[in-house]
């Protein structure tokens, strides 16, 4: 892969990953901000690959499916929350886990 690819490649997981940490610390919705974590882990992921094909190595694409498997385990523990939050509250708003204990 061409030098100037790569830096492509990273320069968008750096816009991704800014984006998703924007949407993190602005929503107060626990569905948007898990999206927004999704879109992070994406572009984390996208820059293992970059730098993977790079260096002509595995490991990027053995650590991009490491980043979707973590993703994925994210996904099934926030849905869980997610499905209390709004069974207990009827809404999914994060300031509303404080209420959860007990």
């Amino acid at each position: 892969m061409d030098n100037q690819y790569i830096d492509h490649a990273i320069i968008l997981a750096g816009i991704l990953f800014c984006l998703g940490l924007v949407g993190v610390m602005v929503r107060r919705n626990l569905l948007f901000m898990m999206i927004s974590i999704e879109v992070m882990l994406n572009a984390s992921a996208l820059a293992f690959i970059a730098a993977g094909s790079a260096w002509n190595q595995a490991e990027g694409q053995i650590m991009f499916l490491a980043v979707i498997t973590l993703g994925a385990a994210e996904v099934a523990v926030g849905l869980g929350l997610t499905l209390l939050l709004f069974r207990h509250h009827n809404s999914v708003d994060v300031d509303q886990l404080n209420k959860l204990r007990g």
